[in-house]
């Protein structure tokens, strides 16, 4: 072969290998364009953790929370905006707390059965429009009505950012991943009152209503743009509306289920009872000034982003069920702590403060590992185990308050005595899980 012939072999070689290097990149760039759209995720497909849908669930999660924490300084001028009592105004957290179990419970089969994906853009839609009806209402009795329809939306948002974390992980990393939305979301309560006071310097309670409306348009443009079906359409076929409804018949008639709702929803309950008393207790029996009460709050913030960044750290090693074993004794030991010092006076405020934040700080630990426990159980009705779970932890929060509430002083010693039952009861549901959790699901 000539010089002249292998050059002119060389130059069409390189030719086609620039060719096949342009089609490869063009096939890349559309691969990558494709990827970028939502679409089904099938079970096939899971991924490692991804910063940015954590962030975007943590966000969709927080709902709920920001729009009871970053709301109570404006219950005052709510009351004298509309010229009601304060147990009229605070009517409103009680229609938004029912409202926030009810789209628990409904929202979770319905994505079951439809998809997580449109069931979870129309809960987002829902806020986002009874948002905008709580900032132009025009009486209390329509505040409350708006304020039901608001959490109904915010109740998808919770129950269906946790139910996709599940979705689109393997068990281990579902586990961490949902300490990572419980650390996204705890940094909500941190900031919402203080947000929730500025907003209210700045032009009155109205305004922290716009701010909530901006809040649940930009989650639901980015969870349009952002969240992918998890949900394939195979298992959607096995799980018709009423078979998801039926779930719950099952899972109730579960003792892990209850072990779970036990463990979790008591741990959740002690914190709603600390989060009750604690107003009067540190201010007006500890006489500690109101600016001061914020950092004690911040404190306790702190130590759940601190448990659940433990359990990120931990679960994928000894796993689930070892990490809610050693956070339920954690629990009950600290509970019985808080107990013994609220009813003695031993140790004083600080011996309260610091029993206080280990009780409070596994409350992430364990709702994150016991949501994922009993989701995985029932992997045909992730969402109405997660559904059914969020429900049982606000009942029990609510009931913990009323508990509280019934002893009507401002010492410790209610605090301590509902505190020390939660954590006994907590360490009871942990009990009940370990001896059940092999048992075979009854369908």
């Amino acid at each position: 072969m000539s010089l002249a012939q292998r050059g002119a072999q060389g130059r069409i070689t390189a030719g086609r290998r620039v060719q096949w290097s342009l089609a490869r990149a063009a096939q890349s760039r559309v691969a990558f364009t494709f990827s970028r759209l939502p679409k089904s995720m099938p079970d096939t497909t899971r991924r490692r953790p991804d910063g940015r849908l954590i962030l975007l669930l943590g966000a969709l999660a927080a709902c709920g929370p920001l729009s009871i924490d970053m709301y109570l300084p404006s219950l005052p001028a709510l009351a004298a905006s509309f010229g009601t009592s304060p147990a009229a105004a605070q009517s409103t957290l009680t229609s938004f707390m029912f409202g926030f179990s009810f789209g628990m419970l409904l929202y979770g089969p319905m994505s079951d059965a439809y998809g997580r994906r449109p069931v979870l853009l129309g809960g987002i839609a829902l806020y986002a429009l009874a948002s905008i009806g709580c900032a132009v209402a025009f009486s209390i009795d329509t505040l409350v009505s708006v304020r039901f329809l608001q959490a109904l939306g915010a109740g998808a948002a919770s129950v269906l950012a946790r139910a996709i974390a599940r979705d689109a992980h393997e068990p281990t990393d579902a586990a961490r991943v949902l300490s990572m939305l419980s650390i996204v979301t705890s940094i909500g309560p941190l900031l919402a009152p203080l947000i929730g006071g500025q907003l209210l310097l700045l032009g009155g309670w109205r305004v922290v209503f716009v701010a909530l409306t901006l809040f649940g348009l930009t989650c639901a443009v980015t969870a349009y743009l952002r969240v992918p079906e998890t949900w394939p359409k195979e298992k959607r076929a096995s799980a018709a509306i009423g078979k998801s409804f039926a779930a719950y018949g099952h899972l109730l008639t579960d003792p892990v289920t209850w072990g779970h709702m036990m463990c979790g929803g008591m741990a959740f309950a002690s914190m709603f009872a600390y989060i009750t008393a604690t107003p009067f207790v540190y201010i007006d029996y500890f006489h500690v000034k109101p600016q001061y009460y914020g950092l004690l709050f911040g404190l306790n913030i702190v130590g759940i982003i601190a448990g659940n960044v433990l359990n990120t750290k931990f679960v994928g090693r000894v796993g689930a069920m070892k990490m809610i074993s050693a956070a339920s004794f954690v629990s009950v030991v600290a509970a019985l702590a808080v107990a013994l010092v609220s009813l003695t006076g031993w140790g004083g405020l600080w011996s309260i403060v610091v029993t206080l934040f280990f009780v409070v700080g596994v409350v992430g630990l364990l709702s994150a590992n016991c949501t994922t426990e009993l989701m995985h159980r029932y992997p045909h009705n992730a969402g109405a185990a997660a559904a059914v779970f969020g429900a049982m932890q606000l009942a029990l929060g609510a009931l913990a308050s009323l508990a509280v509430g019934a002893f009507h002083d401002v010492s410790p010693h209610g605090m301590g005595v509902v505190i020390g039952v939660c954590g006994v009861l907590t360490f009871a549901g942990r009990t009940l899980v370990l001896r059940s959790h092999a048992a075979p699901v009854k369908v």
